[in-house]
């Protein structure tokens, strides 16, 4: 490999650098695999073993390059898709998810992981949510990246598009138990941040209020839900009601 190539994959790792490159990085077989099958385009692909139109390089190669602890023999350096407008998809009638400002990598992916599970096939992030093309986030999407299409709006704006009728879902303190609550096959849920959960300016526009209720008998509880676990539990739900 040249120097110049190392040095754009290790600049990858930058959301500033992603951004000015189009470009972002998955590693492993199945991820790469998956993005491939998709149709995501690779500007570069590297791999330590056999492997179709890959470049094949060394283990301390591999190593130089990778964004993981124990590189696993793949890495590909794939174009960022054009930006989809989120107007041609607000009126799908199907369930979506909307996070607003769900910071940590980890958390959007493994949320995207979630919605790729449960067959949900849009999430609309607010601009301050984690970056989906974070090397993090690939990696905890496990391949989810590429069935699920991921957009960056503003909810506010997204919000007022939509018909007054159109169910927006949010998991809030002060709402309903959701084992209890009818729940729609079309409607956007909402997910918040990590610490300060849904923004008062998105909560203005929930027209159904959920809550996950808590089981304990002796008083002692966890004092909330991580947001992805949250998350699988909304939709598990939904879905159940299906």
């Amino acid at each position: 490999m040249t120097k110049n190539q190392i040095k754009l994959i290790r600049s990858l790792e930058l959301k500033k650098n992603r951004k000015r490159e189009g470009l972002f990085i998955a590693e492993g077989p199945k991820v790469v695999g998956d993005l491939l099958q998709a149709g995501y385009k690779a500007r570069m692909l590297l791999a330590t073993v056999e492997y179709p139109q890959a470049e094949r390089i060394s283990e301390e190669e591999l190593h130089k390059i990778s964004f993981l602890q124990h590189p696993q023999e793949i890495l590909a350096v794939f174009e960022i898709p054009p930006t989809i407008n989120f107007k041609l998809l607000t009126l799908n009638f199907k369930l979506s998810l909307a996070l607003d400002g769900v910071q940590d990598p980890g958390n959007l992916g493994t949320i995207i992981r979630i919605a790729d599970w449960f067959g949900i096939s849009t999430i609309y992030c607010s601009l301050d949510t984690a970056d989906a093309y974070n090397p993090k986030v690939v990696q905890a999407t496990m391949g989810s990246l590429a069935h699920v299409q991921v957009i960056y709006t503003d909810l506010l704006e997204l919000f007022r598009q939509l018909p007054p009728s159109y169910p927006v879902y949010g998991t809030l303190l002060d709402g309903e138990n959701i084992y209890k609550q009818e729940l729609t096959n079309e409607g956007i849920i909402v997910m918040g941040n990590e610490g300060n959960g849904i923004s008062p300016e998105v909560r203005k526009y929930i027209t159904r209020k959920l809550l996950i209720p808590d089981f304990h008998t002796d008083g002692l509880r966890a004092e909330s839900l991580n947001v992805a676990i949250a998350t699988a539990i909304t939709c598990s739900e939904f879905r159940r009601r299906r």
